[in-house]
């Protein structure tokens, strides 16, 4: 019998197994979640196509990109943009004079279309990532212009992201480790053993090669549009070296990628 107050003629209860016996959580490791978050920029930036094994199509293209709701959000905000200030903006004018007067029309028509492209998603209950992250990119790019006054600030994100891309790949390339090699890699679960592979190595520098072309490309032909305060060119531009350039580079990135590797399989099973 118990001496504990309150427990007097209590059944002994069975031994209870110690927590620390029940199994841990699996935590992933870090190079995984590296892997994953390398991978998963691979997709997004088009690539999911190159390890299907499926002919290239129009139609796999067209998915790459978003499809046709993908097209249309990348495109129309711009082309809004153009269209409206090309109507609204007087050449005689001082837009400095008035800034808020003047630009407000084609600064708040493109984000108006962002915010609608964000409740049709919300309506059709679709991923609303694309959408929301245009809208964000198109409300900074309108305070910018807002702020300074300026209109060709509107095309400012554009520019810091072309700088920024075409930064890093040519780094990436030069300290030989080219990153559409790594994301490529890890798309393709080959890791960095591509690194080993000549071929393999040779044809994922070029491509990143390729990429840091298109980032600097624009930047080059922009650039100098935008020091020069020429809007309607620079829009046009903008829309002219987008998906017009990216798409093809795609398709070519997909075929270089699925050679290299069927060879590579090719000659591993031999």
């Amino acid at each position: 019998m118990s001496d504990t107050p309150g427990h007097h003629n209590q059944p002994d209860l069975p031994e209870q197994p110690a927590e620390r016996d029940q199994p841990a959580a699996v935590q992933p490791k870090a190079s995984e979640i590296f892997a994953d978050s390398m991978a998963g920029a691979a997709r997004r930036a088009g690539f999911g196509a190159a390890t299907e094994g499926e002919p290239i199509s129009g139609q796999a293209l067209l998915t790459a990109m978003g499809g046709i709701r993908g097209l249309v959000e990348a495109v129309l905000p711009g082309l809004v943009f153009l269209i409206t200030y090309s109507l609204t903006i007087d050449p005689s004018t001082d837009v400095a004079t008035d800034p808020i007067g003047t630009l407000l029309p084609s600064l708040v028509a493109p984000l108006v279309i962002g915010v609608i492209f964000v409740a049709l998603r919300a309506i059709t209950k679709q991923t609303m990532t694309p959408a929301l992250g245009g809208l964000v990119g198109t409300a900074i790019s309108v305070g910018l212009a807002l702020i300074s006054g300026k209109p060709s600030d509107f095309f400012l994100v554009g520019l810091w992201t072309n700088a920024g891309y075409g930064a890093a790949l040519l780094v990436s390339v030069l300290v030989r480790w080219p990153l559409i090699g790594v994301a490529v890699g890890f798309l393709m679960g080959d890791g960095v053993a591509w690194r080993l592979d000549a071929s393999k190595r040779r044809v994922l520098t070029i491509l990143t090669l390729c990429w840091t072309g298109l980032f600097l490309g624009r930047l080059a032909v922009q650039l100098p549009l935008y020091l020069a305060d020429n809007v309607e060119l620079l829009a046009s531009m903008k829309l002219l070296m987008g998906i017009p350039l990216y798409a093809p580079l795609l398709v070519v990135s997909w075929l270089m990628v699925r050679s290299v590797y069927r060879k590579a399989d090719a000659a591993g099973t031999v």
